[in-house]
């Protein structure tokens, strides 16, 4: 068990290494010169319904403890302040009493200072027998039958791929070719970079898909994880709009603004029938991933691995239960989870973080979103699993994560981290691939 000093010093450890872009929504910007620190009076930040919660808050500006008066807030995860307060920094420290929970949930509290002309937040998250959250999202009836038919039909469309050398990326360790795979009739497509271990036997290499991120952008680093391929692993990093990745940024910029500006535009795209959502063509175009994985002559025959974060952590989670050829998964706080929670009160709902504000959570919508929510494909997941995420996650919040893990019947593991907003650290990244190694069917 953690004490109360070690735990202070792992997060100012985990801070500083951390490797985050200065942005002003994160806890602990980099470079910045003010670090706030927040301890819980429970070491893993979790309580049972019922108990109380306390977190000491210090605030240091150049390493230096400073006094003034800390306006906090506190809120369900995502939700309204419910309770509001201050507080005073003696020494640079205070201590807020964050109360209880009657039923499971997570609790946040917000802590905002003025001081030298400047206004510093923060936030931490406490959790109340998370074990025990469920979701909001029910399983349709045919929601089986459903995708069974949709794989179907996806099936009758040959495997057809375009592969070409990709220099840029292509090193002494690593073999690397861009693809573009044909999805269906409808002349949909995917592209990804594949990533093959240079100089691979036959029937040698596991195989493992990486889908996205949300968004309408380029493919991110795809050489940058090349201890992949160190250990004898081919990736497939893709995305999943048809956009090659070769063309200039500022296409991406005119696409992204085809989608009004916003990142889960193309989410909102014909929901309001099942057939014609947009995300159909994505999610059967997982197995087509796997087809084409499968095919390649350096693949060992008998394992294939599915990893992501935020929306690849879903689409990983999703392919495992779609694919029965997938024997692990690695997800990272998967979003499209529990994505209709907002139609009823005081629900926490997972990105894209669809609202009855926005008039978007109509009938019609509501009975689309379900055969689309990772809650919904989670029972049917038989790969074994491994999932981390944190508390602090405001994009996909810890809440809508544990309706996911709760849910699993798998074999499963799992790394909770806290402090960690909406990312992992390389650290956590390399340990992915340890877990991998180690459960490689033999």
């Amino acid at each position: 068990m953690l004490t109360k000093a070690s735990l202070k010093n792992l997060l100012i450890t985990l801070m500083l290494l951390a490797n985050l872009s200065a942005k002003a929504v994160e806890n602990y910007p980099y470079r910045s010169d003010y670090l706030w620190v927040t301890v819980p009076n429970h070491a893993d930040w979790l309580y049972k319904t019922g108990e109380q919660a306390t977190v000491e808050v210090q605030f240091y500006k150049y390493g230096i403890p400073r006094n003034g008066i800390v306006e906090y807030g506190i809120a369900g995860d995502l939700m309204a302040d419910d309770t509001t307060g201050k507080a005073e920094l003696k020494n640079g420290r205070c201590t807020i009493k964050m109360g209880t929970a009657r039923k499971p949930c997570f609790r946040d509290l917000r802590l905002r200072l003025k001081l030298d002309g400047t206004t510093y937040e923060h936030h931490v998250k406490v959790g109340f027998s998370p074990e025990q959250i469920r979701p909001y999202t029910q399983q349709p009836k045919d929601f089986r039958l459903f995708w069974d038919e949709a794989l179907k039909e996806a099936a009758k469309y040959p495997l057809k791929y375009i592969k070409e050398p990709c220099p840029e990326y292509t090193t002494d360790k690593t073999d690397c070719y861009l693809i573009k795979l044909e999805l269906n009739r409808q002349h949909q497509s995917l592209y990804g970079y594949l990533m093959i271990p240079k100089q691979a036997k036959p029937g040698s290499c596991p195989v493992v898909l990486t889908p996205p991120g949300a968004g309408v952008k380029r493919i991110k680093d795809p050489g940058s994880r090349e201890y992949y391929q160190e250990k004898g692993v081919i990736r497939f990093i893709t995305e999943i709009h048809g956009m090659d990745p070769r063309m200039p940024e500022s296409v991406f910029e005119d696409i992204r603004a085809a989608f009004d500006g916003r990142v889960k535009g193309y989410l909102y795209q014909g929901i309001d029938n099942r057939d014609h959502y947009y995300m159909k063509h994505v999610y059967t175009g997982l197995v087509r991933c796997i087809d084409l994985l499968t095919s390649l002559p350096e693949w060992d025959g008998r394992n294939v691995i599915t990893q992501g974060g935020s929306q690849g952590g879903a689409l990983a989670l999703i392919a495992a239960a779609l694919d029965e050829r997938v024997n692990l998964c690695v997800a990272n706080h998967p979003a499209l989870s529990d994505m209709a929670a907002a139609a009823e009160e005081g629900r926490t709902h997972g990105y894209p973080h669809f609202s009855k504000a926005e008039g978007f959570l109509t009938e019609a919508h509501l009975q689309t979103l379900p055969y689309y929510d990772v809650v919904c494909f989670a029972p049917y997941i038989k790969a074994k699993t491994y999932m981390t995420w944190g508390f602090n996650d405001n994009t996909c919040p810890p809440t809508t994560s544990y309706a996911v893990w709760n849910l699993l019947s798998c074999e499963k593991e799992s790394l909770v981290t806290p402090v960690n907003e909406h990312w992992t650290s390389e650290a956590t990244n390399r340990q992915q691939l340890d877990w991998i190694l180690a459960n490689l069917k033999k």
